[in-house]
């Protein structure tokens, strides 16, 4: 459950209480006896250790010391990270709630630890029969004088660098992070392409946002090749989702487009994967979840953007009537690709929807994908690929914001060299390379279908992780939400 976080104008000396300071010269007076001091600059300063708990009977007492860290974001991060632990030892001990509180006026460094401490309480427990592990923490209360509760941006001493650090906008982020998590740990015998459609819809009435769903026989009309030949194995079939936020006070015109890959289960296809990279594949639609709750997030705080995200999604089988290498695909736009390798899907059904983002005359296409393993052999679960065209600047500011959220990017280059790798003899373009550079020829590929300022971002070794990484806990961990919201209001202010 996401616990809410909140602002208190008291103290209460009977609660389970966090400290933040910058030194343990900071501690405030009246608070621990001179023996709990000596006990805690021990723990400090002769076992290193930057959280110290202190067990009042009643109540725990927590406190932190800030990490001096020169970045910002690493500061801000570190605090995220203490957060979630401290979380972790409330849930030990069933608190259900903690009030953090501010003694040095350092708001950001607050709201940070209360982010991570809101984020690490996710869990996915809708298949668990046994829920006494379940969190009990539901309630993050902030005592802070530098924190304004009326508009975000009002608050003193929030760096200029993290604009979205504001207690209601975390919550609803956080909603938001907590529903994409859901969406890619849900398993493919329910989470198929309509039943991702139908999610899509229940979203769009929670947030306001407009939500189109296309079938099969709508994908046919619009000739989307890719996207109707990789679902050709498939039982089930396939949708095209539009979900669409345009209120009245849009600084922008044209929209920002999010796309995401949607494969619902990736087998491989006929070109079947083997067992254990098939493992996890339920998490192939991580970039439509992204993009979606990227909106979702957006609509629910209202931000003056307009906004679009673009979802094909499919599973991708070995069935009867599968595509097989050597097949060619005319694609939404028109051009020929020849299929070598069936497992080389997911670019198939993006390439179909950046098509289709052409008629909104977009401002900016950013695509969300678990596109390739040799951006995860590249860069690890740590951060993303990113690669632009036409979108020098905006891929800055979308770097500052994967930097101000934890969600890094890593810049691939777009060389036109590259191109020359997935010529085809047969066709106008073949869907996978020779091998080196598999995810910047991923990335050439998608580029074929573009037109207009455009940022690839290969999600795929973020976007799941197998073993628990503090706030990002295991499993679908909703990489991409917190950085395109940063992203869009650094860019609204």
């Amino acid at each position: 459950m996401l616990p809410k976080i909140s602002l208190t104008s008291r103290s209460q000396e009977l609660e389970n209480l966090v400290l933040l300071v910058s030194s343990l010269k900071a501690l405030p007076d009246g608070v621990f006896t001179a023996s709990e001091r000596s006990y805690i600059s021990k723990q400090h300063k002769e076992l290193k250790k930057d959280i110290i708990a202190y067990n009042r009977l009643e109540h725990w007492i927590y406190v932190y010391v800030i990490r001096d860290e020169k970045s910002v974001h690493k500061r801000l991060e570190a605090c995220r990270k203490a957060g979630d632990k401290v979380g972790g030892m409330l849930n030990s001990q069933n608190a259900e709630k903690v009030v953090i509180f501010d003694n040095e006026d350092l708001p950001a460094e607050v709201l940070a630890f209360a982010e991570g401490m809101a984020l690490g309480n996710y869990q996915f427990l809708k298949y668990k029969s046994d829920q006494e592990k379940k969190n009990t923490l539901r309630k993050i209360e902030i005592y802070s004088e530098g924190l304004n509760s009326s508009e975000p941006g009002d608050e003193k001493n929030i760096p200029a660098v993290v604009p979205s650090l504001h207690y209601d906008l975390i919550n609803i982020v956080n909603d938001a992070v907590f529903k994409c998590r859901d969406l890619i740990n849900e398993p493919a015998s329910y989470l198929t392409a309509t039943v991702f459609s139908k999610e899509m819809e229940k979203l769009g009435k929670d947030c306001g946002a407009r939500v189109d769903v296309m079938n099969k026989k709508k994908l046919e009309a619009l000739r989307m090749g890719g996207l109707l030949g990789v679902n050709k194995g498939s039982h089930e079939p396939p949708t095209f989702t539009v979900m669409e936020w345009k209120p009245a006070d849009a600084v922008n015109k044209k929209p920002i487009v999010f796309v995401g890959k949607g494969i619902v289960f990736d087998s491989g296809g006929m070109n079947l994967k083997p067992g254990e990279s098939m493992q996890n594949m339920k998490d192939d639609m991580s970039g439509a979840a992204a993009a979606a709750l990227a909106v979702y997030a957006i609509a629910r705080a209202k931000l003056p953007v307009y906004v679009v995200a673009l979802m094909p999604a499919t599973d991708n089988r070995p069935g009867a009537k599968a595509i097989v290498p050597g097949d060619i695909l005319t694609m939404h736009n028109g051009t020929t690709v020849e299929v070598l390798n069936t497992d080389a899907e997911g670019r198939l059904i993006l390439a179909d929807a950046l098509s289709y983002a052409r008629r909104y005359k977009p401002e900016l296409v950013i695509d969300l994908a678990t596109l390739t393993g040799a951006a995860v052999r590249a860069i690890g679960k740590i951060a993303c690929a990113g690669m632009q065209v036409k979108a020098s600047e905006e891929f800055l500011e979308l770097t500052e914001s994967g930097f101000t959220t934890n969600e890094r990017i890593v810049e691939l280059p777009m060389w036109d060299e590259y191109a020359d790798l997935i010529k085809s003899e047969l066709a106008d373009l073949k869907n996978i390379g020779p091998g080196d550079a598999g995810t910047i020829t991923a990335g050439k590929f998608l580029e074929k279908f573009t037109d207009y300022p455009y940022i690839h971002l290969d999600i795929a070794g973020p976007a799941f992780i197998d073993k628990a990484d503090s706030y990002r806990g295991t499993g679908g961990t909703g990489f991409g939400v917190r950085m395109l919201f940063d992203f869009i209001v650094k860019r609204i202010k």
